[in-house]
Parts: structure tokens; sequence; C-alpha cells
């Protein structure tokens, strides 16, 4: 049978366009379909703007620092309509420049929604079309638990577009979103209040980074409340009114409420019950007012259950980052098009929370490597200082950095750090645990003095 072409791609986002330039540079017939902006979550309502803001959050607290070193700061002043205006103006670029790339590769873009509509037909753009092979890389988007007066909250997706600067914000999630949000808008000088239904943040990280960033959350005045969940919202002449409940059973004002509770697959409307690709509950966001979310099931190929349609990235829900869609799309398009038979690694994938302080991670948590090998077979090595730019500051700020290591072979397991640079140190540091990297290999390292880094090589 002849098909329209060899590889259709539904969703222009990091798997996506990483997939169809891929599968091009290999000669084949590529088209790749996005109903809106061309970039996907991270460039256009992600990683992107949100590192932006991060940026702009940090002059504050730099122009006070700056005192310490015999510098005089006037008066500042955020222009929040300048700020919003200017990150919306890079993303649109980077849209843009994305378009670009496709078209240098030869990959056809069709600005629309694309559907299923049989096993190798898709309707799209008023018409219909057809494909030897589908990948599906539409990623998620962001969920609202079903209480009452959940239409007043406004999600990651709106957070970028605020006309003005929130006065007092209110969040809901102990996820990273949730944390970023609230240290970002802490940094601009917006009051903030984060509520969480346990008693700590960022569930699944290291016990270290949970601690150290929820108490540099709180030393920068960043309210928490915890173990309380929100029982509804009310819109008030004041703004939004917050009823609480659990160990907190307060009523709160707020301008802006933020719902940071957590990301969903995008798979509804796609007609995959029409074709048969199997999909699995996550009970992930479970608790009041969350329901099941559903993701597509893949094998280490990526392959549906359906042989010639494939998944990458979130709506795969496997682990949610941007470099892992555009593995997971590179490794999808080698071993289809490329004759190179290869999955991508998920192990020791590093990442990194955007805070304030800021943490990174790359390996296994204490925790696990605990549950996994047994407590006398972990040994871990841990520091705690405060970083040398501020001796001046006088600011009281603290750096943490952890290794977990395997006891009998001394390999270093996992490196977890909070503090600034985070990100930047610890991917370097993963290349050395990805090479499975020793205890020994670290100390034999010579460290750059002064900086920060040069303690994962000095920890005894």
């Amino acid at each position: 049978m002849t098909y329209d072409y060899d590889l259709f791609v539904i969703g222009g986002g990091s798997g996506g366009l990483s997939a169809s330039k891929r599968a091009a540079s290999y000669g084949a017939k590529v088209a790749i379909a996005e109903e809106y902006l061309v970039g996907g979550t991270c460039v256009i309502r992600g990683c992107i703007p949100k590192k932006l803001m991060v940026y702009g959050s940090h002059f504050p607290a730099l122009f006070h620092d700056a005192a310490g070193y015999g510098w005089s700061v006037g008066e500042t002043k955020l222009d929040w309509e300048r700020f919003i205006t200017s990150i919306d103006k890079e993303i649109r670029r980077l849209s843009q420049l994305h378009i670009g790339f496709l078209e240098k590769a030869g990959v056809e873009l069709i600005q629309s929604r694309a559907t299923l509509i049989d096993p190798h037909t898709l309707e799209v753009d008023g018409r219909k079309v057809t494909a030897q092979k589908i990948l599906i890389a539409v990623g998620g988007r962001p969920v609202k638990p079903d209480l009452h007066g959940m239409e007043y909250a406004i999600t990651s997706n709106e957070i970028f577009h605020l006309k003005e600067q929130p006065k007092h914000i209110a969040i809901i999630g102990a996820g990273y979103i949730g944390v970023e949000f609230a240290c970002i808008m802490r940094g601009l000088g917006s009051e903030v209040t984060l509520i969480i239904r346990g008693d700590r943040i960022l569930r699944g990280f290291d016990d270290d980074i949970r601690n150290n960033i929820q108490d540099g959350m709180k030393h920068h005045g960043i309210r928490i409340i915890q173990n309380t969940v929100i029982e509804s919202v009310e819109k008030v002449s004041e703004g939004l009114q917050l009823k609480l409940s659990g160990e907190s059973q307060e009523t709160l004002i707020a301008d802006v409420f933020l719902a940071a509770t957590g990301r969903a697959p995008n798979v509804e409307g796609l007609g995959l019950d029409k074709v048969g690709v199997k999909v699995v509950d996550d009970n992930s966001l479970e608790g009041p007012g969350y329901s099941m979310a559903s993701a597509i099931a893949v094998n280490e190929y990526s392959q549906t259950s359906q042989p010639h349609i494939f998944a990458v990235g979130d709506v795969t829900d496997r682990i949610n980052l941007t470099p892992v869609a555009i593995g997971e799309g590179r490794a999808f398009a080698d071993t289809e098009f490329g004759n190179i038979r290869r999955v991508f690694d998920h192990e020791n994938v590093p990442s990194a929370v955007f805070s304030t302080p800021e943490a990174a991670t790359v390996g296994m948590t204490e925790a696990d490597a605990r549950q996994k090998l047994g407590d006398e077979e972990v040994k871990v090595y841990r520091s705690r200082f405060r970083p040398l730019f501020h001796s001046l500051t006088g600011a009281d700020e603290k750096t943490m950095m952890k290794l977990v290591v395997d006891a009998s072979t001394e390999k270093v397991l996992g490196a977890h750090m909070v503090g600034d640079n985070a990100a930047e140190i610890i991917q370097g540091v993963a290349i050395a645990v990805n090479m499975g990297a020793t205890k020994k290999d670290f100390d034999a390292t010579v460290g750059i003095h002064p900086s920060a880094a040069e303690e994962f090589v000095t920890m005894r």
C-alpha cells in the first residue's frame, strides 16, 4: 500500500520535533501537525519562560547583596508588563526558529489539530492523510482538582500571561511546579502562600533536597501551610477566598490562585480508541477532587499496542523532562528509519528544581539506595556550608551537597545538591555518575578553588 507519508507526527513539542527531523535526515517523508505554537510545553509554557522568570526573580536579592560589596543601588521597581511582554516576545521568536529548523530538515508542518481515524489514517486540517508510521508526541496538560470554585484558579499555562503582578498569590501543590512558582513570585516581590496536603514538598526527591529547599523557602518569606487541603474557592470583593481544611482550617484571601497539582497526558480526543492504542491509568494525582490520569502504554522502543504507532514524551508518563522526550524521539527515529536499533536509557537522568534555593540531582536517593541495598551497604557523604559569595553579604544562605555511595564497590549511586548553580554543577557530575565513577575517582579529582563544586571532590 502507498501512503502519503512515511511518518506522521502528532505534536510539535520537544519529542515530536526531534523525531521528525531525525527521521527526515534518513530520507523519510515526514509531516508534523501542531495546533498551537511550535515548540511544545518546554518552549511555549514551561522550561524556557519559567527560567526567564527565575532569572528576573533573582535581581532583588542581587541588588540587596551588592551593598555588602560596597555598591549603592538606588530605588528599584519591576515593570511587570514589560517583563511579561519581553518573555512572550522571546517565546514567539523561539517558536519561529523551530519552524525554520523543520523547513531546513524537509519536514512538512501542518498547523492544525490531527486525530486518528483508523490505524493508518488521520484527519488534519479538514482532510484525510495516510502514514506508514505514526508518532504521538502531544505532551501533557496541567490539571486542577474537581472542587468548588476551581474555575477561578489559574494553572502554569496562564501564569505567564497575568496582566498585573499579584500582591498575594496562593498556590496549591507540593511538586516542582508549585515550588518553583512560589519562589519566582516571592522573588519578584509578591506575598506567597503555598498550601500542601502533606508535611513536605517534592515527593520522590532525596530527603535532604526536600528539607533544605523547604527551609530555604520559609527563610525567604514564603508561608507554607502543611497537611492542609482546599475545600472551596469563592470570589469576593477583596479577591479570591480560599477555605482550608486539615491542619489549618483558616480562610485566606489572595489576588491570584494557582493550582499546581500535577499534569496529565494529553490523550483526550486523539481517537486512540478507534485505532486500538492501549492506555494505562496512573493514580499519582490521587486525592480529594482528583481523577485517574491515563497515559499511552509503550515498550522500551516507544512502540504502542499497535506495532506501527509510537509515542514519546509526557504523553507516555515515563520521565517527564524535555531532554528525555528529545532522547526518546531520536531513539525512535534511529530505530525505525536509520537502521540503528536502540532504546533510550532512562537510568541516571539528571534533573533540577529551579527554586530558591536551587536544587539538582542525579541517580539514586539515599532512601532508594537503602531500600535496594540495605542500610549497611550504603555510605552517605554530606556537606553543608555558607557559600563564599555570602561571606560579605551577611545573608544566611546555605549550600548542601551529598553523595550516596555503594559501601561494597565504592560506586557513586547518586549526587544531590541544593544551592546556587546546582543545575550547572550536577550536569557535570552526572557524567561521572553515568560512567560508574567511584568515590575514589571523585577523591582523585583535583578541585577548582575557590568554587562550590570542589566540595564534591573533597568530601570525606
